[in-house]
């Protein structure tokens, strides 16, 4: 069996370092760039996994994931972004441009060996999947469920569902921040940012109509009594 390997990139060397050394331990073979534009030297090709620092030189890793997006020889390679930018606007960029997901710092090396193993088995899982979309750099993927944010479709292991407008981008949300619980003002505020008056109720509603057209993907979104919803895959 070949070896995955993970190329690392960012400039805070202690955290490469560290990353590198628990990666290794899992078994994976780990490389470290510095910078985006020594990764772009190395033969990207090769990688399994890339995990990319947001804020680094001249070439930021907004920028280096939209050059491998657009390259097809590079554009499959999942990407998961480790950054200090924890704005939503950041997240849903990142996650737009093809990112697999974003991790946002000071994070556990539990939690991205976590995230890397997750989004390695998705990928692994999805070989030979002949859904067009998944491999669309502007669809949020969890496992067979992936969502189409430039046409508005929802498809669920290869089915279109249909979504009403609030529902889907709902289910957007909660996808974005996925492993997060969001309270129901964060929800009201982007979800129903329009409206003059929501209740409570209908985010409620929502969460159980998305639950049911989902199917087997609904047992997803969880609850948190008194505190909100969330998304875990």
């Amino acid at each position: 069996m070949t070896t995955e390997r993970i190329l690392i990139v960012d400039d805070e060397e202690t955290l490469c370092e560290v990353l590198k050394l628990n990666l290794e331990n899992e078994g994976y073979d780990v490389d470290i760039a510095f910078s985006a534009e020594q990764a772009l030297t190395l033969d990207l090709k090769q990688y399994s996994l890339i995990l990319l620092d947001i804020m680094m030189g001249e070439i930021s890793g907004i920028k280096m994931a939209k050059m491998l997006k657009a390259d097809v020889t590079t554009a499959d390679i999942p990407i998961i972004f480790c950054t200090a930018r924890d704005s939503e606007d950041d997240m849903v960029m990142g996650l737009n441009i093809g990112a697999d997901d974003y991790i946002m710092k000071p994070y556990t090396v539990r939690n991205v060996i976590a995230r890397v193993k997750s989004v390695l088995r998705r990928v692994s899982a999805h070989k030979g999947n002949n859904v067009v979309q998944a491999n669309k750099p502007n669809v949020l993927k969890v496992d067979g469920l992936h969502l189409d944010l430039e046409f508005k479709r929802c498809i669920v292991d290869g089915v279109e569902v249909k979504l009403a407008r609030k529902e889907f981008e709902l289910l957007a949300y909660l996808i974005s921040h996925r492993g997060k619980i969001c309270s129901r003002e964060q929800i009201l505020s982007r979800v129903w940012s329009d409206e003059v008056i929501v209740l409570d109720r209908t985010i409620d509603v929502n969460i159980t109509r998305l639950r049911s057209k989902i199917g087997n993907y609904g047992s997803y979104i969880v609850t948190r009594s008194g505190f909100g919803y969330g998304f875990s895959d």
